[in-house]
């Protein structure tokens, strides 16, 4: 079966992508963000080129991660699969450990004409991970995951910039958490890749009868928090609040949190225990200004699509691969199952489909079948995903009810469903165990913030949404690549 790429926005396409054109790709993947942008209603960070991005097509306010850790989020995005589905759930297991011909989402697209770049962090490289030739018609262009630009901070390699470079971190400094230096843009990774991108999409514009997919991933916000000082100036620090609930949810099983062990891999933060508040608003300072300086950055790619006249065939995605706590329920970074690390921005724009905000779930997922529909390319096979097109034709409708996410502890898996007002996690140990299941249960329009395990007192919403979850295959036993863990030393990224 073809999908027809004029049907899908029957009555919306008056101009712009023909049914003969294949319109191009543009994916930009961003790295632990999370959806505090203008365009979501944040008040405080500055993200004008999101925002302007946000007005040529829909806004997903509901979108999830399958797994608040970079690898397994973006094995969900490029291979349509969850952590439970493929088994793996770690940093260094490669997914074709798992799924050895698997056909990657760039895969895809290549084998049905397309020219496929990849620029920056798509797939998770490090650790012991490597990155996927398959998936790219030219070699991957790479730039410094862990880079810095103060000399005090640059004079030595450091432990997280070897973890990211598959090298051995043993006896390595820990570098800076955060750098505000007076220098240009290109001084940092999303610089460099802003410039690759912008020369690369000059290429395609003379290249007009070989579609692309171009996949741009920036690193910020991720730790380290660097940013030219100019994007640290566009805040004034009196303005961040921290976090009001700083404990995790009552009643919920000591094992679903975890507090910050990848920020503690860092100089100058505390081994354990609370982190002072002067650092936290130093920190929630530097996500913002990394924020803004990825940006600016967006912006300088949108600027080059426009000004090479490719704008008007071509679909734009940007998502990010998971959220970030800042200090909510005494939490920094992801790793967990709460609503600060799963919940994820999702924008899509394309030529003549509609603009404006959607409700409807959606989660990793559903971009490879997705964007296989909007391309008018026959419907991949065996995928977890559901298309969202009929959202971008029209925002008011939803594909799905519920989405599904998880996070391991151990030989515990929590396995979580995730409606538009609750969230049911399922913790079981992997395989066969005498052990019952923990639950939490959590009603996000009378409790937000996630204070209270509610399913001792709610057996009758925990049956209802465990029904649902029931409905999932069992989790696969992780996959592991034993000779990438003996090569990386233990880091979360």
């Amino acid at each position: 079966m073809r999908w027809s790429f004029v049907l899908i926005i029957s009555g919306l396409l008056t101009s712009g992508i023909r049914a003969e054109t294949k319109p191009n790709i543009l994916l930009i993947c961003v790295d632990d963000l999370k959806p505090i942008l203008g365009c979501y209603g944040d008040k405080v960070v500055k993200s004008p080129n999101i925002d302007r991005l946000a007005k040529r097509g829909v806004v997903f306010t509901h979108a999830y991660c399958n797994q608040a850790v970079c690898s397994p989020s973006r094995n969900a995005l490029l291979t349509g699969l969850r952590s439970d589905t493929l088994g793996i759930y770690d940093l260094p297991t490669n997914f074709r450990k798992s799924r050895p011909d698997a056909i990657t989402l760039p895969q895809y697209f290549k084998n049905h004409g397309y020219r496929t770049e990849g620029l920056g962090k798509i797939f998770h490289v490090g650790h012991g991970n490597h990155e996927d030739p398959a998936s790219w018609s030219v070699p991957h262009f790479s730039a410094k995951s862990i880079g810095y630009a103060l000399e005090e901070n640059k004079a030595a390699p450091t432990r997280e910039g070897a973890l990211f470079e598959n090298k051995n971190p043993a006896g390595l400094a820990r570098g800076a958490a955060y750098e505000s230096a007076e220098v240009a843009d290109n001084a940092y990774g999303d610089g460099l890749l802003a410039e690759e991108a912008v020369r690369r999409l000059k290429i395609a514009a003379a290249k007009p009868d070989q579609p692309f997919f171009l996949a741009v991933g920036f690193l910020k916000p991720h730790l380290p928090f660097c940013a030219p000082k100019k994007y640290w100036d566009l805040y004034n620090p009196a303005v961040f609040q921290l976090a009001t609930r700083k404990d995790p949810p009552l009643g919920a099983p000591a094992y679903a949190a975890q507090f910050g062990g990848e920020l503690r891999n860092y100089k100058n933060m505390p081994a354990n225990g609370p982190i002072p508040e002067a650092t936290q608003r130093t920190l929630i300072h530097g996500y913002h200004a990394a924020i803004s300086y990825m940006d600016a950055q967006l912006g300088k790619v949108l600027d080059a699509l426009d000004a090479a006249g490719l704008a008007k065939n071509t679909l734009i995605v940007l998502w990010g691969d998971h959220g970030w706590h800042l200090g909510d329920h005494g939490i920094w970074c992801k790793h967990t199952n709460y609503e600060q690390a799963t919940r994820i921005p999702l924008l899509i724009s394309a030529p003549g489909m509609a603009q404006g905000i959607s409700h409807s779930m959606a989660e990793s997922v559903d971009l490879y079948p997705t964007l296989a529909h909007l391309a008018g390319l026959p419907a991949p096979s065996g995928l977890d995903g559901t298309s969202l097109a009929p959202v971008l034709s029209d925002p008011t409708a939803r594909v799905k009810d519920f989405i599904f996410h998880v996070y391991p502890r151990g030989n515990r898996l929590g396995r979580a469903v995730r409606t538009s007002a609750h969230r049911l996690v399922e913790w079981k140990n992997f395989g066969p165990s005498s052990e019952e299941a923990v639950y939490e249960l959590y009603d996000y329009v009378k409790d937000p913030q996630e204070s209270k395990n509610l399913a001792p007192e709610q057996p009758e919403e925990v049956a209802r949404l465990r029904a649902i979850l029931d409905k999932r295959p069992p989790a696969k036993a992780p996959v592991r690549d034993d000779g990438a863990k003996q090569k990386a030393k233990k880091g979360k990224a």
